[in-house]
């Protein structure tokens, strides 16, 4: 890779596209950031030499060389340099199909993964940073696609946690998960999941645990506050009450500190937080 920094956002004009680009780079030198209100683009960032430390959630990550961090808009993190020498690259994005295609991939949600010996993330990224050097003006289109072949890439061959691939766990609870996004607003618990999974509680767990790295009940949680995300940007008068209501909460001072706990933020201060990016 260069030894320079290199960095390229794009305009607005590039955000009319499904999916696009915002920003990409190469650093030769990792800053030290704190975004208590998160990012408002999916935010990739992985580790070319050296090493950091990354915060979300409540959790500290380690990313050596060929480990990257996927985050999802408005998460709250943090991350520094533990190396003398922090090298990285990077690459926010999003669109109005964004979220659509992590979710029919199933990889919309905050996860550390390491990259495979068959195809090295930071090859894939080099390569879009090639193509925008080539020609800055008139690839848009084409830098779509090859973030759409990131995407896809990172779903293939990315391990989450140092597990398998994420698609060799994944379809041994495919239904119980299809299963969750279609019913996260009904009153479920453990053992409903473990029927629909048609295995264990004890065993569903650790298959959750090993390939989401979280319980199934906190991967139902993270469903509804998915949902409530949506709910929040797109009807601005709909209230904390209804929405809660809505996503499963009975309570919306349960659903306020739910999401207070999983976010970072209250959910009216995410829901004003987005509407100033679009201001």
């Amino acid at each position: 890779m260069k030894q320079g920094k290199i960095r390229y956002t794009f305009s607005s004009f590039d955000k009319s596209l499904p999916l696009f680009i915002e920003s990409i780079g190469y650093n030769p030198q990792e800053e030290d950031f704190a975004r208590p209100e998160g990012y408002p683009y999916f935010h990739w960032l992985q580790t070319v030499k050296g090493e950091g430390t990354f915060s979300f959630s409540g959790e500290r990550h380690l990313l050596t060389p060929g480990r990257g961090i996927l985050l999802t808009p408005f998460t709250p993190h943090s991350y520094y340099s533990t190396h003398t020498e922090w090298s990285t690259l990077y690459i926010t994005f999003g669109g109005a199909s964004a979220e659509s295609i992590l979710n029919s991939l199933d990889i919309n949600f905050n996860a550390l993964y390491s990259e495979s010996k068959d195809l090295p993330f930071s090859k894939q990224v080099e390569g879009i940073l090639k193509n925008v050097e080539r020609d800055t003006e008139f690839s848009k289109l084409d830098l779509s696609s090859d973030l759409y072949s990131f995407i896809i890439m990172l779903k293939k061959y990315g391990k989450l946690k140092n597990q398998q691939s994420l698609s060799n766990n994944y379809d041994k609870i495919r239904p119980v998960v299809e299963w969750l996004e279609h019913v996260y607003q009904e009153n479920i618990g453990l053992n409903e999941m473990a029927k629909k999974a048609n295995m264990s509680p004890q065993n569903l767990s650790a298959l959750f645990r090993t390939t989401f790295g979280t319980s199934p009940y906190s991967f139902l949680i993270n469903l509804r506050i998915r949902e409530a995300k949506k709910k929040l940007v797109s009807n601005s008068e709909q209230s904390l009450k209804e929405i809660a209501g809505s996503i499963g909460f009975n309570d919306v001072s349960h659903f306020v500190a739910t999401f207070r706990r999983v976010e970072g933020i209250t959910p009216k201060k995410y829901r004003n937080l987005y509407n100033e990016k679009l201001m």
